[in-house]
């Protein structure tokens, strides 16, 4: 049986997968396989980040952290992106954090040479400035969802985000990490896992969350989810233009 790490590619990354084949051939001979462990921290709040990452299996997410210790996800990164906007936007630190919440495997590139690359390859040039603009979407569209939706449609929301950067359709989640990543109490997942269990969504037991309705959870969601996946569709499926 072939392990899971001889079956990455860079091309399991759609950033790099939607390069033409010219503009990845440099990146290539310097990205470094790396496999991320649930709970790993790539980077703390307001520290130089060193490397950029691109998922393939793993997710990332991306927290503010309050003050007084409270935290809550701000946005999410599988293969559909990139951790680590801010070493090509010139700013080399964030006041967030992010922290891998599905393990899994990513392609790392060293902060020197994504810049040299970002200065000269206009191809990965525009990716990463169009997949910007997605992903300040998706912070925008969390902040709305978390101020003015139910916990219930935040939950389904973040379930079909996640299930969108999964080869299957279950995965590990304990409702304390889920209420860390909404910034809700326990309580308040816990009861809406439970409406949407009872309404065929979704099996959940022992951390185990599956999606047995994929098109029912979507009825559930508020429009934030499709706000999202239309605008990473829009912005990414245009890249090579």
């Amino acid at each position: 049986m072939i392990s899971a790490e001889k079956m990455q590619t860079p091309h399991l990354n759609f950033l790099l997968g939607a390069l033409p084949a010219a503009n990845l051939a440099p990146l290539e001979a310097n990205l470094e396989l790396v496999q991320l462990r649930l709970g790993d921290m790539l980077y703390e709040p307001n520290t130089q980040l060193q490397h950029a990452y691109f998922p393939t299996s793993a997710i990332v997410s991306l927290h503010y952290v309050t003050a007084s210790g409270a935290s809550v996800e701000i946005s999410g990164v599988g293969n559909e992106g990139m951790v680590g906007i801010s070493l090509f936007m010139g700013g080399n630190t964030t006041p967030s954090s992010a922290m891998v919440h599905t393990s899994g495997y990513a392609y790392r590139l060293e902060r020197s040479l994504l810049n040299a690359e970002f200065a000269n390859n206009i191809a990965l040039q525009k990716m990463l400035l169009r997949y910007t603009q997605a992903l300040i979407t998706q912070v925008s569209q969390t902040a709305a969802c978390n101020r003015h939706h139910s916990v219930e449609q935040q939950l389904s929301r973040w379930l079909l985000l996640t299930l969108d950067r999964i080869t299957s359709g279950e995965f590990v989640l304990t409702q304390e990490l889920v209420a860390n990543m909404l910034g809700v109490r326990r309580e308040s997942v816990t009861a809406a896992a439970a409406s949407l269990q009872g309404n065929g969504c979704i099996s959940y037991r022992r951390g185990h969350i599956s999606v047995l309705n994929r098109k029912s959870l979507e009825g559930y969601a508020c429009e934030c989810y499709a706000v999202v996946r239309k605008e990473m569709q829009r912005l990414l499926g245009a890249a090579q233009t």
